[in-house]
């Protein structure tokens, strides 16, 4: 077998989910999707424009289930809550078990279920922040549903983008999930507390981000111990 057609067999593409519509929707469908995404992105610039003129610095939080997202919050909350005046929105699939933890620390929280959705867009966030008054809030955090792939679809309108993953995940995780890191400004890679006891390649974690964007601000923590959690409020402006 000739080396060029080997590596054609070998080669890992990417498989749209459009291809399963039938030929004659194919179009359709695609365009659809297109629309969606339009539409996405102009509620997420007014929403965007609404935070400015409230002036509220705002923040959407991504990672895996179980990367300490809302761990990480509950720290960030506790300190940043004796300052400021603090709302947070919480994306999960049912429950509320999220925004209650995180409202035990002094914030308003609001929680989104998002039933088979996979993930928050923009659409959910205008539709908590247009009841509303952002004159009370002084900031916005946005903590997307547990997923490394679903987020990357949509734009929310916050300042930054900050995408949490553990060393518990392994060191090849943002080398699997790179779309998020593209569209991110901060990486967090969290549960520092076990490097020694997993022996997980930071460095390559650490690597594997700036190699997907150079631009991005990468920081490791603990939201167990408060490692670094200093730190990651100096990234955000605090």
């Amino acid at each position: 077998m000739p080396n060029k057609e080997k590596l054609e067999i070998s080669r890992i593409k990417e498989v749209e989910s459009t291809n399963l519509a039938r030929d004659e929707i194919r179009d359709e469908v695609i365009e659809t999707k297109k629309a969606v995404e339009r539409d996405n992105n102009l509620i997420a610039d007014k929403i965007h424009q609404d935070f400015l003129n409230n002036s509220i610095k705002s923040f959407d939080i991504v990672g895996a289930i179980g990367a300490g997202k809302t761990a990480l919050l509950e720290k960030i909350v506790e300190i940043l809550t004796q300052k400021y005046r603090v709302l947070v929105i919480c994306g999960d699939i049912t429950t509320r078990v999220d925004a209650d933890r995180i409202e035990k620390h002094n914030a308003e929280t609001i929680q989104i279920n998002t039933g088979r959705e996979c993930a928050l867009n923009a659409y959910h966030i205008h539709q908590i922040i247009k009841n509303k008054n952002l004159q009370n809030y002084d900031v916005i955090f946005i903590e997307n549903v547990g997923n490394l792939i679903c987020p990357s679809e949509f734009v929310l309108g916050t300042d930054k983008r900050i995408t949490v993953v553990s060393i518990t995940e392994g060191e090849w995780v943002i080398e699997k999930h790179p779309m998020l890191f593209k569209m991110s400004d901060i990486a967090v890679i969290n549960k520092i507390d076990l490097k020694e006891r997993l022996g997980t390649n930071v460095e390559k974690m650490i690597n594997d981000a700036k190699k997907f964007n150079p631009e991005i601000e990468v920081i490791t923590t603990s939201a167990k111990t408060g490692e670094n959690m200093d730190k990651l409020l100096e990234l955000l402006g605090f």
